[in-house]
């Protein structure tokens, strides 16, 4: 039913009415006018969280730090961008769920938040882009510096870090990532087909050589050998790329090349392929707060332990540091690279039997260990003494042999549980440093407690950011620029975790007192320069009149 006075459907001067006969919710007409607040002050909230990205920036060192044009002027041209704007652009999005370049150029110029944060200014996307690109290292310093304030603010608990990665998708698709597999079959297809080319172009030889010696045309002739022949030499240059990328692999020792993205590389797991980059982060167990991260392209999480767990120990200043990790970081040498640096590891071991335990045979673990004697004592009660000459793997690990008698496997009565039906003795192999893993497998029996906190802490970072910031893949390509934007991903995380412990009240004035700190520092130091000649001088004046020279000393206190 229309509105009264109204001879055709207008949405701006009817209302629409329903058999229930209730009406909705109208707004006012497109042709009435109204006015912004007068004050671009007034366009947010004095408690908006936009609020709290202003205090932050404002208390950091941008120069310091090392972003590009943070000291001044760019000279000729046109003035460029202060990096504190850039980068409050970014804090913005990334912590609102725009992150591209393009996204955030249309939202400067809409948004009321963002018109406040960045004064009405509107950079380019290019403008904004570059930002990105060309201060990888200084956002990586500005989120070290986080974790230092994090230390400040006593939000730490700096005993504990449970440690974890996980998958993101790089800029580049799984198609562009080349393996020597993948190479091999290309090479060989396209093999297969020069040589059916060229059997049609020697076929269209012989056509055009029958032709020529007849009455008939051979233009049709002609032309299809001309196209197989492109054709071919297409192919010839598809081969010859391909070759060369083989090359490049076998050369490089490599196993992966990307055509896109130089770093990205397949990474699988349970299933589930993706190119892109493999994420290691190591969480505090009091707010669960990232203190330390790092980009790798290696899908396996065996050998990352120590290095996430070392820059843990070192963001948070301790002497010693407990580090909790799934089986998938399981290694020996690098328990006992944590062992030797002051980190104790938690790494519940994996079940290697070898199918021993279906076969109903004895493990490696029902062979205890006689260190007086360097032998092993199997459940029998027999001795496994160790041979000569050991066993070296590929990455330099060395296992030393521990053989038992043929006599006296031969005449055991368990020998049907230990050994294989083509074996006559037992061998076990123990690693020169086993005693790190029987430390770390005696440290096991008592973690269980310790353990069942490990998903509730590093899974809730990674579960935030996927989830609900929809941080899934990298914007950028290439090792430096992904860490650069990672570190913007950890330093958000982070930003809006702290906003929600000390409140906003608490987070904006604990950066407004170092704003303050800091303009105390630089008066003190333009200061003292000029104070001290003026002591000098009137130590001298005293001394010229017998007297004690005057001592003058400044006192101030800064509140913390």
């Amino acid at each position: 039913r229309l509105g009264k006075n109204c001879s055709r459907p207008n949405p701006d001067r009817c209302t629409i009415l329903f058999m229930t006969n209730r009406t909705y919710k109208t707004g006012p007409r497109r042709e009435q006018l109204s006015l912004l607040p007068p004050r671009v002050e007034d366009y947010v909230a004095q408690d908006n969280p936009v609020r709290a990205i202003e205090a932050y920036v404002c208390a950091l060192d941008l120069e310091k730090l090392g972003f590009r044009h943070a000291g001044g002027g760019t000279g000729a041209g046109q003035p460029s961008y202060h990096p504190a704007d850039l980068l409050k652009a970014y804090l913005y999005g990334y912590l609102n769920r725009v992150r591209s370049s393009r996204r955030l150029e249309q939202e400067a110029q809409r948004n009321l938040e963002l018109m406040w944060l960045l004064k009405g200014l509107t950079p380019g996307y290019r403008t904004i882009a570059n930002f990105r690109r060309d201060n990888w290292s200084a956002l990586k310093a500005t989120n070290r510096e986080f974790v230092l304030l994090l230390r400040e603010l006593e939000l730490l608990g700096g005993k504990l870090v449970a440690i974890d990665g996980a998958f993101f998708h790089g800029d580049a698709s799984k198609a562009s990532i080349k393996t020597k597999k993948r190479l091999a079959e290309q090479l060989a297809c396209i093999d297969r087909d020069i040589e059916e080319y060229g059997k049609a172009l020697a076929s269209n030889d012989a056509s055009e050589e029958a032709h020529s010696s007849g009455d008939g045309d051979g233009g049709s002739a002609n032309g299809n050998g001309g196209r197989v022949a492109d054709k071919l030499a297409a192919l010839m240059a598809r081969r010859a790329k391909a070759q060369a990328d083989l090359d490049r692999l076998e050369d490089g020792g490599e196993t992966q090349l990307s055509t896109t993205d130089a770093d990205a590389r397949l990474l699988s797991k349970r299933g589930h392929v993706l190119a892109g980059y493999n994420v290691q982060i190591a969480v505090d167990d009091k707010h669960k707060l990232i203190v330390a991260s790092e980009v790798v392209n290696d899908g396996n999480d065996t050998g990352q332990l120590y290095e996430v767990a070392k820059a843990a120990k070192e963001a948070l200043g301790a002497e010693t540091l407990q580090a909790i990790a799934d089986t998938g970081y399981y290694n020996g040498t690098t328990l006992k690279e944590c062992e030797e640096g002051g980190i104790v590891a938690y790494v519940p071991p994996p079940k290697r039997t070898g199918g021993l335990e279906e076969q109903g045979r004895f493990t490696h673990e029902a062979f205890s260990y006689d260190a007086e004697a360097d032998a092993y004592r199997c459940p029998a009660g027999a001795l496994l003494r160790p041979m000569n000459g050991v066993k070296i793997s590929p990455a330099g690990r060395q296992d030393v042999r521990y053989v038992s008698l043929k006599s006296v496997c031969k005449a055991c009565h368990l020998r049907e549980q230990c050994l294989g039906q083509k074996s006559d003795k037992r061998t076990i192999y123990r690693w020169q440093h086993e005693e790190v893993i029987d430390r770390h497998r005696e440290r096991m029996k008592e973690a269980s407690e310790l353990m069942r906190q490990r998903s509730c802490l590093v899974e809730h970072p990674f579960g935030t950011l996927k989830c609900r910031a929809g941080y899934r893949h990298f914007l950028v390509r290439g090792f430096a620029k992904v860490r650069g934007e990672w570190s913007l991903m950890a330093l958000c995380y982070n930003l809006a975790r702290v906003l929600n412990i000390l409140g906003f009240d608490g987070f904006v004035a604990f950066f407004a007192n170092r704003v303050a700190r800091s303009a105390i520092l630089r008066v003190l130091c333009a200061v003292v320069p000029a104070i001290g000649p003026a002591i000098v001088s009137i130590r001298g004046f005293s001394a010229k009149l017998g007297q004690k020279p005057a001592i003058i000393r400044f006192r101030f206190s800064i509140a913390a």
